[in-house]
């Protein structure tokens, strides 16, 4: 069984519950998502058995015994959203959550953060942080080395570097999922050109190319473990 957060796609049609999972999936080889699809004779729409079933799969699949273990539905529009209402209600699945944000975007957010071991109500509030408006980017600075210099407002350390891309793909995808999770492993929050480095979503939206150059900067008690990971990793 899996520690891990499991997730329940639930879409109208089952083609695309299953095309998000594959996506999903690349993203968190170690995160277990069920997917809830169309009718029972494949037709579209939401069924409630076959949600209730997958729910039942997922929490059967994972340790439910320790806090903030447990699943997270996502849903593609209006009446899937009702169904999943409707079985976490009638079924009584105290382990369930209700992730309301878009289903390509939301799943994606939502499988990094389970990859990472995050707590059920974190994974689900990373789907949702995935509709929000885009926050400002700041601009990339010159490569340069490792800055250290104190907060004045937190008295915390803040660690900067910058670093050139060399993967071929540039932040795109799998190498931003792959940063982000490296970035969510350690006790910081650290920041890409502005963008949240733990949401491959804000990474791929900078656009980021092979030979570009990224400004890092964390602050946390980890800070500068994550920033020397980060580097080596976008440089490697």
């Amino acid at each position: 069984m899996s520690s891990k957060v499991a997730l329940v796609i639930v879409s109208h049609s089952d083609l695309l519950a299953r095309g998000v999972r594959e996506v999903a999936e690349q993203m968190a080889p170690d995160v277990h998502i069920e997917c809830a699809g169309g009718m029972q004779d494949g037709s579209l729409g939401t069924s409630y058995d076959k949600v209730a079933s997958a729910i039942t799969r997922a929490l059967g699949a994972i340790e439910t015994g320790h806090a903030g273990a447990g699943v997270v539905c996502l849903t593609d529009m209006g009446s899937a959203d009702l169904t999943v209402e409707s079985v976490q209600e009638m079924e009584d699945f105290e382990a369930l959550e209700h992730a309301h944000a878009p289903l390509v975007e939301g799943a994606i957010a939502a499988a990094i953060s389970a990859q990472s071991g995050s707590s059920r109500s974190e994974v689900r509030a990373a789907a949702e942080r995935a509709g929000a408006p885009d926050t400002p980017r700041s601009a990339a600075s010159p490569v340069g080395r490792v800055v250290i210099h104190e907060n004045e407002d937190t008295a915390d350390h803040v660690v900067t570097a910058t670093a050139r891309v060399a993967d071929p793909v540039g932040l795109h995808a799998r190498p931003a999922a792959l940063l982000a999770r490296l970035a969510g492993s350690f006790d910081a929050e650290v920041f890409v050109n502005g963008a949240d480095a733990g949401s491959a979503l804000e990474v791929m939206a900078l656009g980021v190319r092979q030979g570009d150059i990224v400004q890092l900067r964390a602050t946390g008690p980890q800070a500068q473990e994550a920033i020397d990971a980060l580097v080596d990793k976008l440089e490697e």
